[in-house]
């Protein structure tokens, strides 16, 4: 539980002072709906969500997209806690835009999740994702990844196949005890994104089951010194950056939207959606 806090918070969710409104809020949602691709051709920025079984992939999905329809959807199917996966298939989730508008630019693929040793998602299967390998609606089996013999598996993946940054779902209330073959696979799992100079983040959910006073009000959540202690212990056990790490609160049991809990989300999807866009500039300077 959480007990102390920062007297101010140790980072800013935005550079503007009402960082904290709905003015806020709109003003990051118009910016991604007209977010402006590196190259156009690329469609769509795709990001691959990967993590432990129940860290919120799908809850995560549906929040960003309740964000952008502004209200409860249900993009992605979320099952109640059960300690296996729910993700069979292998399956892009575009975001709608407003009436008459296309796509946003930007997608995410969610996976199986990752278990013990060798349940769930194989992580030979996420490799192929990140490089473009993987057929839409391929399914997941945990003990034979997607061979190049297999004729479903893509040869010669296009920019839009491949993964533009491979984002990692963990949660804050059990960071400190996630399994190490888990943590191992993830750590894996990341070496072969920096390989392959894929930009990575972490998304952590359930903030508000690691601290009450988050769990009383969202916009504490900078001063809270137990979400910058769950946040370090991240980064120790992931080797993630500090600054890469982005705490979000998914819509789980609300009824209505709420515009703190949005703004988190959007200040992740910002973070996300630029790195994106980076490593398709980089590799436009490079080809």
């Amino acid at each position: 539980m959480c007990h102390t806090e920062f007297d101010s918070p140790w980072r800013k969710v935005s550079w503007r002072k009402s960082c904290w409104s709905k003015v806020e809020r709109d003003a990051m949602v118009a910016a991604l709906r007209n977010f402006e691709l590196s190259d156009p051709d690329v469609g769509q920025l795709r990001c691959l969500l990967h993590g432990p079984v129940g860290a919120g992939k799908s809850s995560f999905i549906n929040s960003v997209n309740n964000v952008f329809q502004g209200r409860s959807t249900h993009n992605a199917l979320v099952a109640a806690a059960s300690g296996t996966s729910f993700t069979m298939k292998y399956k892009t989730h575009y975001f709608q835009g407003r009436k008459g508008e296309k796509r946003l630019p930007f997608a995410f693929n969610d996976v199986m999740g990752l278990e013990t040793q060798k349940n769930g998602l194989h992580p030979d299967d996420i490799i192929n994702a990140l490089k473009g390998h993987l057929p839409e609606g391929y399914e997941f089996n945990p003990l034979h990844p997607l061979s190049d013999k297999k004729e479903e598996y893509i040869q010669n993946p296009s920019l839009s196949d491949k993964t533009h940054c491979l984002v990692s779902i963990v949660t804050a209330d059990t960071i400190s005890r996630m399994n190490k073959d888990v943590i191992d696979k993830m750590k894996h799992i990341r070496a072969e994104a920096s390989k392959l100079q894929i930009p990575q983040v972490v998304v952590m959910t359930m903030p508000d089951k690691a601290c009450e006073l988050v769990n009383w009000d969202v916009k504490r959540i900078y001063y809270s010194k137990a979400i910058k202690e769950k946040m370090q212990i991240c980064s120790n056990e992931l080797g993630v950056p500090m600054n890469c790490i982005l705490p979000v609160k998914n819509y789980h049991e609300e009824g209505m939207m709420d515009d703190d809990m949005d703004i988190l989300i959007l200040n992740a999807m910002t973070q996300i959606v630029n790195f994106a866009n980076d490593y398709i500039w980089d590799l436009q300077q490079h080809a």
